[in-house]
């Protein structure tokens, strides 16, 4: 963290995580303080990174997107220039929905999602023929048993 956050700050980062939509009026009563310094002190926690934006969270599936799969990446080289250009790669293709770079024997872990096996078999083609790539290994998701996009700003020990 970049600066020490007070017990208000943290009680409107839980109150905005736990709902993205709330109006500053709401929030300020939650939090205890006027609607006013709330608005000044999201407005700093949103300027200094804290909060990077605000969006809804929507159902793959009932938007068609039955099949999500974990590929992890193995590239030939691990130069910089490299690695960049494979994140590039990444960035441009819609079905990948987050990319983290590893430390260890895989490259990169990434999360797709495809409205089929024939589109994501497709993608798999596209990106073992990427430059730099190595190898790629798939596993399809069967049940996701947690997803919690929050972070969880209640474990002690943290400040």
């Amino acid at each position: 963290m970049s600066r020490n956050l007070d017990e208000i700050d943290l009680k409107i980062l839980t109150e905005i995580q736990a709902d993205g939509r709330i109006t500053n009026v709401e929030l300020a009563k939650r939090v205890g303080i006027s609607p006013p310094p709330c608005l000044r002190r999201v407005r700093a926690l949103e300027e200094e990174g804290y909060i990077h934006g605000y969006r809804g969270l929507l159902d793959a599936r009932k938007l068609g997107f039955d099949v999500t799969v974990f590929a992890a990446v193995h590239l030939s080289s691990q130069a910089e220039t490299d690695l960049r250009a494979f994140e590039e790669f990444v960035r441009a293709e819609p079905l990948v929905r987050e990319c983290w770079m590893l430390s260890g024997e895989v490259d990169f872990i990434l999360k797709c999602v495809a409205p089929d096996m024939a589109t994501f078999q497709d993608f798999v083609t596209h990106l073992t023929a990427a430059p730099h790539v190595r190898n790629v290994r798939t596993s399809l998701v069967l049940h996701n048993s947690k997803y919690e996009a929050a972070v969880p700003l209640d474990v002690k020990g943290r400040r």
